[in-house]
């Protein structure tokens, strides 16, 4: 593990955290923080744990658990304990009374029941920092439907923008994903303000914010001159509801070339295209969309990708290769920026399991952020913890599977 500068603590070093999430959006803003040098206990159920266990992405597992769960996991701490259990429960209250943060993704109103929500702990823990993400929010008629990715993309309005000509969402966990960053932003900015004032307190998020603030420039446009997001009939290559041509992805000899926002005469020019170069009208771009990226598609299937990056590139247009996943891990580019890290884990039947997964996309004085020990086996720091953090408790039967 690589600190920002020889001798310097990570940001986070010393702090604890107690992640009672599951899946993707809370553990991986719990992951970020541990990334960062936080101590990190997942609080797991004995026996069946975060159920991201469980649930692989694309069928893949390594060892005992799923390998996405190994990627959000990473350099964590597990403890069992079962919640309806009043003596494990209060075996964790007693962590929650050390902790610095709290993270949970439950449906609203389940840590109350708990006695574990922000009101209950700020008692007993006056300088929590307390992060949450739910679904939808704490209010409102969405408020107890399935917290899910692609519900929340739904949701938002998201894949209509994507339409073409059906609605299509994106095929990653963008609104886990992105709410992460943001609990984890607000995570560290409450930490800031406690280190400067001793005030903790709360942060929350949710799944259709994280929708909501993506969709900033269109939201904005709509909300102030609404007549000026009334959809434009898209070309066959279109990759922006809001962008007229070039705007679009366009087929290759031998793969696809992206283009972004370039004048279309200029792409006229350089493609010899005589029809386009004759569009001096930028509303032009708007009305003939279609007409112009089925010109576009014609001529770069006459050339390799490689090809029409040479003459593009010189012209400085802006464009780049679109890659096949396999293109994309192959790439010099891909190795350069170093982002890929292995992971090993002893197996409890004795076996080790590694798993090559990708770093904290950030770098701090200029150094790469690795990260610490793989994910953990289910309870697998139960006693540890108990010994360090509640030395005076006995050892709760059921505890550990």
């Amino acid at each position: 593990m690589t600190a920002s500068q020889p001798g310097l603590p990570r940001p986070l070093d010393g702090f604890l955290v107690l992640d009672f999430s599951q899946f993707l959006a809370g553990p991986v803003a719990a992951l970020r923080l541990a990334d960062l040098g936080a101590r990190v206990i997942k609080i797991e159920r004995p026996g069946i744990g975060d159920i991201g266990r469980g649930l692989a992405f694309a069928g893949a597992r390594a060892g005992e658990d799923t390998v996405s769960f190994h990627a959000m996991n990473r350099g964590k701490q597990s403890v069992a304990a079962d919640l309806k259990d009043p003596e494990q429960l209060a075996f964790v209250r007693e962590l929650v009374e050390q902790a610095d943060v709290v993270v949970e993704n439950f449906r609203p109103g389940v840590m109350t029941r708990l006695g574990l929500d922000y009101e209950t702990v700020r008692e007993v823990n006056p300088g929590v920092v307390y992060g949450s993400i739910t679904g939808y929010g704490d209010d409102g008629p969405w408020r107890d439907r399935p917290g899910q990715d692609l519900l929340a993309q739904s949701i938002s309005g998201l894949p209509w923008l994507q339409a073409d000509p059906d609605p299509s969402p994106f095929g990653i966990s963008i609104a886990d994903h992105l709410a992460s960053c943001h609990l984890a932003h607000g995570i560290t900015a409450l930490l800031l303000r406690r280190l400067r004032t001793g005030v903790g307190g709360q942060v929350q998020t949710s799944l259709l914010e994280a929708m909501l603030d993506l969709q900033f420039e269109m939201l904005s446009v709509r909300m102030t001159q609404p007549e000026a997001v009334t959809p434009r009939p898209r070309g066959p290559h279109s990759a922006h509801t809001y962008l007229p041509a070039p705007y679009g992805v366009y087929p290759t000899a031998d793969g696809y070339l992206s283009i972004a926002m370039n004048p279309v005469p200029q792409l006229g020019a350089l493609l010899e295209i005589p029809e386009l170069v004759e569009l001096t009208d930028p509303e032009t771009w708007w009305e003939q969309r279609g007409r112009i990226e089925e010109l576009l598609a014609a001529r770069l299937r006459t050339g390799s990708t490689a090809a029409w990056l040479e003459v593009l590139d010189a012209a400085d247009v802006w464009c780049a290769p679109l890659h096949t996943v396999d293109e994309l891990v192959a790439h010099e580019g891909f190795r350069a920026i170093d982002m890929v890290q292995t992971l090993r884990r002893d197996e409890a039947d004795g076996t080790r399991t590694e798993v090559t997964t990708t770093r904290l996309p950030i770098r701090l004085d200029g150094e790469r952020l690795w990260g610490g020990d793989a994910a953990p086996l289910l309870g697998a720091d139960t006693d540890r913890v108990r010994e360090e953090l509640a030395p005076n408790r006995e050892p709760v039967a059921g505890s550990v599977p």
